[in-house]
């Protein structure tokens, strides 16, 4: 029992020698909260996911469910899973991960999926098994989250989430975008480095009080 006590001692000071203050205790709520509530989740989102993904399918002429590489806790690569919004791409064609560039290929349904985040329901299945958690930084491509320098990459050291203080301070980040003439520019020069302030700030202050109030904040909209 003491040599637990101590293993268990150990990993908090690791953690905090991490930069951040979730405790050791912290990190095992969260995890069987995101488990228990992204399983019943799924079971009862399932019919929306079901009928949704006939339609994407349907509008895309091809797999309604989209699979991408992102970037996860420790800069691991994960695959994450969400209902088609776009038009598929030909051959070996680019398409930008800002959404402001491409606005063109969305979708009819998919702007509605959009809109009520119907098309993030799959990545229920990601908090599931552990790739993602509830609340936390949004996973990004690579490209972003992995080249992140010094204290920035405390927000590699915990699960990226569905939905954060970051999401929900540019939850239309689309529209913002689009009115820039240089869509990535700005996201580069202002809104990245916002969020990885305000992601930054949710791990250095974490508690999850703050993790209910923001998946309560996604839900009302």
């Amino acid at each position: 029992m003491n040599l637990k006590l101590v293993e268990l001692s150990e990993l908090s000071v690791k953690i905090i020698e991490l930069g951040l203050v979730l405790t050791v205790r912290d990190c095992i709520f969260k995890r069987f909260f995101d488990f228990i509530f992204s399983l019943l989740g799924l079971l009862v989102a399932f019919p929306v996911i079901l009928v949704s993904y006939a339609i994407a399918s349907v509008e895309v002429q091809g797999n309604g469910l989209f699979v991408q590489t992102r970037v996860g806790r420790n800069g691991v690569l994960f695959r994450v899973y969400k209902i088609k919004t776009m038009k598929d791409l030909k051959g070996d064609a680019f398409r930008s991960p800002i959404t402001a560039q491409v606005v063109s290929e969305i979708t009819q349904c998919g702007s509605l999926f959009r809109r009520y985040k119907i098309d993030e329901l799959p990545q229920l299945w990601n908090v599931m098994i552990g790739d993602m958690s509830f609340v936390g930084p949004r996973p990004d491509v690579p490209g972003y989250a992995d080249l992140l320098q010094g204290d920035d990459r405390v927000v590699l050291e915990v699960r990226p989430g569905i939905t954060g203080p970051a999401s929900l301070m540019y939850k239309d980040e689309e529209s913002v975008l689009a009115r820039q003439s240089d869509p990535k520019k700005y996201n580069d020069d202002f809104i990245w480095p916002n969020k990885i302030r305000l992601n930054k700030e949710y791990i250095e202050k974490y508690s999850f009080s703050k993790d209910i109030f923001y998946i309560w904040k996604t839900i009302v909209g």
